[in-house]
């Protein structure tokens, strides 16, 4: 727990006013926009780059109207925050590092899930999957962090309540909802482009994640409406102490 309020304390909130994030310079830039969808669509198809990143646009309260500085004085600003964050190792990479310690808890939940029996067939064959993924997850933010110079968060160990196959799936569900929201909650907080799409593309495979668990417990499938509801760290680390030893 100490170390994710470490990465909470080094993400910079000041009160004053803060450099312009990749999402707003984006959603600024139509000529940044188009280079960003095209290196995320590489991952998950341009269309599915286009719509995940509208969707981050709605629920983060982004605009798409031009800066009085101009788009030149915007993205000269976006890159020094970058460069300042990355070299600080606050900013980016302690986001990058709070979303790998998030995805390790899952995958650690996951294959105890799988290693307690409690489920066979397809469900089995689902949450196997599902853990694979986030497995994916961990190696692609691991490369990433060290990619900017930064250093991989430690794993944590987790702890589960694994009793029954119907509170392992409500868990399941509970899991994957603030992992979603969690990375729609930091997405106005990045200025890499390259960690807002590592972000873009694992916050809509999460979400998914929670769409099929709320169906296997017949809830609604988007349990916030047409817009999802982002969640702050505050949140998320009181979410989450419990399941960490």
């Amino acid at each position: 727990m100490e170390v994710l309020q470490n990465m909470s304390d080094a993400v910079t909130e000041n009160d004053g006013p803060a450099p312009m994030g990749a999402v707003e310079q984006l959603a600024r830039d139509d000529v940044e926009r188009k280079k960003f969808l095209r290196m995320v669509g590489r991952g998950v198809g341009a269309a599915g780059a286009a719509g995940a990143f509208g969707a981050f646009l709605a629920a983060c309260g982004s605009s798409s109207k031009s800066s009085s500085t101009g788009s030149g004085a915007s993205t000269s600003a976006s890159t020094g925050a970058s460069t300042s964050a990355t070299a600080s190792g606050g900013g980016d990479l302690a986001i990058a590092n709070y979303a790998l310690t998030l995805e390790y808890l899952e995958t650690e939940f996951y294959e105890k899930v799988v290693a307690s029996g409690l489920f066979s067939g397809a469900q089995a064959s689902l949450i196997k999957k599902f853990g694979h993924e986030e497995q994916q997850h961990v190696d692609a933010l691991i490369s990433l962090i060290k990619a900017k110079g930064g250093t991989p968060a430690a794993k944590p160990t987790g702890k589960f309540p694994i009793k029954s196959a119907a509170g392992v799936v409500k868990l399941a569900a509970t899991v994957e909802n603030l992992g979603a929201n969690a990375y729609l909650g930091q997405a106005p907080n990045i200025k890499d482009k390259d960690v807002l799409a590592a972000a873009l593309s694992i916050h809509t495979v999460e979400a998914r994640h929670a769409a099929t668990l709320q169906t296997l417990l017949k809830q609604p499938i988007s349990p916030d409406g047409a817009f999802a509801k982002p969640a702050d760290m505050k949140t998320v680390l009181a979410a989450v102490k419990p399941f960490i030893a």
